[in-house]
């Protein structure tokens, strides 16, 4: 049975900003309140069963099942082959957390289970919530995290979703002193013999590993400085600046678009054998510009909203251009038409009376 203990302790206030932007997609992102940001769920969780924890409260907030397929849980976190056994080991893992307020100090102490039930049957996760948990990834009203799973799922280190959340938990400050016992506890490597005899190791493999994904793939620049007791470190500064977050297009924003680049490519024959030779190398300029638009909308890093919004009204402009192009082309080839085939008019009277006049 897992034990979390909510930390409330904070460091320096007054954020620090650095020149870092991040797209982030509001469509997959998770919230929930800062009590359970810092209640430590994911610690002594492997990055899998941090994932399934995740994606179990990602389905809550998005259709209110807290249910899903297992190939929607792999596609979101690029996982091969969950095996079953797996998803077994994970589930049960997450059955056994708690979360704990332990305040000796004023004799009063709490505790409370996550789930009240787990099924997992022909590749269907069902996942239900206890009540006390209800509140901190639903009712949010103040102080809660939002966590993109589009950033999370390049982490390759459970350690690094720990960091991350702590961080965002943390908000409005740029530092915090750890003990490093507490370090420790964060991390979940508490009783760790090879890090408690050797705080080198702990850092290689903890400490660095988290800091320098956080750094690489979110807004987040993270450092930290030991602090010394003669020469043993006792405890650690962990010191951050934070960048700026961009709302990544929305997925229908970059099917509008695509819906409009495929109309064109649909008709390109008709639009490049434009009988006007302006109209026809200005065709074949646009739909040059809507293949290069097609790769920006199809690019896996994803594309803010604003801009999403440009390439739209740029799309929608452009497919005006080229169905005008086709009319006024339309008509010119049926005048021509008319004229071709018009009959040249006889006036038999005029003739008959010149006849007449004679």
């Amino acid at each position: 049975m897992f034990l979390f203990n909510i930390i409330y302790t904070y460091g320096g206030g007054g954020m620090r900003r650095n020149n870092k932007s991040i797209i982030s997609s509001q469509e997959d992102t998770i919230q929930k309140s800062n009590e359970l940001a810092l209640a430590k769920l994911n610690k002594g969780l492997t990055l899998n069963q941090m994932q399934l924890l995740a994606f179990a409260i990602f389905s809550t907030q998005k259709n209110g099942k807290t249910e899903f397929r297992k190939h929607e849980f792999e596609k979101k976190f690029e996982l091969v082959d969950y095996k079953t056994e797996r998803a077994k080991e994970d589930s049960e893992k997450l059955y056994d957390l708690k979360t704990s307020i332990v305040d000796l100090e004023n004799e009063h102490f709490e505790f409370n289970h996550v789930f009240d039930n787990m099924v997992y049957k022909n590749g269907l996760f069902v996942f239900q919530w206890k009540s006390y948990i209800i509140p901190h990834i639903l009712e949010l009203k103040e102080k809660y995290i939002s966590v993109d799973l589009t950033i999370t799922s390049k982490f390759r280190s459970g350690y690094s979703w720990t960091l991350y959340e702590v961080l965002k938990a943390h908000y409005g400050y740029w530092y915090k002193t750890y003990a490093k016992e507490e370090l420790f506890k964060l991390f979940g490597v508490e009783g760790v013999k090879t890090y408690e005899g050797n705080t080198a190791e702990f850092r290689r493999n903890v400490l660095d590993k988290a800091i320098s994904e956080v750094n690489k793939y979110t807004e987040y620049d993270v450092r930290y400085e030991c602090k010394k007791k003669g020469r043993s470190i006792v405890a650690f500064d962990i010191i951050w600046t934070v960048g700026g977050t961009l709302q990544k297009a929305t997925g229908k924003q970059t099917s509008d678009i695509q819906r409009i680049i495929d109309a064109v490519f649909e008709d390109t024959f008709k639009y490049v054998n434009l009988k006007n030779d302006m109209h026809r190398e200005r065709a074949i300029t646009i739909i040059r510009e809507l293949e290069g638009m097609k790769a920006i909308v199809s690019d896996n890093g994803g594309i803010t909203k604003e801009y999403a919004t440009e390439l739209y009204k740029k799309a929608e402009a452009s497919l005006k251009e080229l169905e005008y192009m086709l009319d006024y082309n339309r008509a010119a080839e049926q005048t021509q038409t008319e004229s071709t085939n018009k009959v040249e008019f006889y006036n038999w009277l005029e003739e008959e009376k010149n006849e007449n006049d004679k």
